[in-house]
């Protein structure tokens, strides 16, 4: 995966379909939301989905900004946790690596709302393998 000139990761459909950003820092990233409707569950909360996709990719683009070029991942297992529902605003989700071996290589994340709160955390394991 290539970073555009900005810092930023080029798109992807369900990044385009939930509508967030993500950055890429040396071995951490960053994936920003705005809430929308479509990102409600029926109960008027942002679904869990939508903080789970917003760590997995950070995870995945932090994984990404430390492995050589030609080189892909993939998530193994990611243990996740909420803490707090959350109706409007941003959300941030700030993934780091941890443990990076040649293949496998182990992250966590943290998605937080505008006023800094916890709203879920996950680790996980990612899988690096030649494209």
């Amino acid at each position: 995966m290539s970073t555009m000139a900005d810092g930023h990761d080029p798109s992807f459909a369900l990044q385009e379909m939930l509508g967030f950003t993500i950055e890429k820092i040396d071995g951490e990233s960053v994936a920003t939301l705005t809430i929308e409707p479509v990102h409600l569950n029926p109960h008027g909360v942002v679904h869990g989905a939508v903080p789970f996709a917003l760590m997995d990719t950070a995870m995945g683009s932090a994984v990404m900004s430390t492995v050589e070029d030609g080189r892909l991942c993939a998530t193994i297992e990611m243990q996740t946790r909420f803490h707090r529902p959350v109706l409007a605003g941003t959300l941030r989700a700030t993934a780091r690596v941890t443990t990076a071996g040649r293949r496998i290589v182990h992250l966590s994340a943290e998605t937080r709302d505008d006023e800094g709160r916890l709203i879920a955390s996950a680790t996980a394991s990612f899988a690096v393998f030649e494209g």
